[in-house]
């Protein structure tokens, strides 16, 4: 199973880095920093590319709004350089849970299972 998982990772990107991306951030890479969740971030030598290496399931909501900054060249430095103040009332970042059975479920869903769905309208009724 070992050899199965290799060449899968090495030939698709939905698993991983594949062969060629692991290959150039190796010759051409410079680590910059790792996110909570072991992202690896690097740029280029001449730092006019930027990218990311997933740990785990590649999924763009992963990243947190510092990285993103980052990645995207609106912030110059780094967040492991220079860390963006966070205000009071901001939530922790949270990846997209849609689809999944942590997604948001309005109350009267179908799909929440703590209460009966409501009726929160009058029927009409021809007279």
């Amino acid at each position: 199973m070992g050899l199965f998982n290799s060449v899968l990772r090495a030939l698709t990107w939905w698993n991983g880095a594949t062969l060629n991306t692991l290959l150039y951030t190796s010759r051409k890479g410079v680590k910059v920093g790792e996110d909570d969740q072991g992202n690896r971030f690097f740029r280029s030598r001449d730092g006019k590319r930027r990218w990311v290496l997933f740990n785990g399931e590649v999924e763009a909501s992963r990243i947190s709004p510092d990285w993103h900054g980052w990645l995207h060249h609106t912030f110059d430095k780094a967040p492991t350089d220079a860390p963006l103040s966070h205000r009071a009332w901001e939530k922790p970042h949270q990846e997209n849970l849609t689809g999944s059975p942590l997604a948001y479920a309005p109350s009267g869903s179908i799909r929440r299972s703590d209460t009966a769905p409501r009726q929160d309208y009058e029927a009409w009724s021809p007279e």
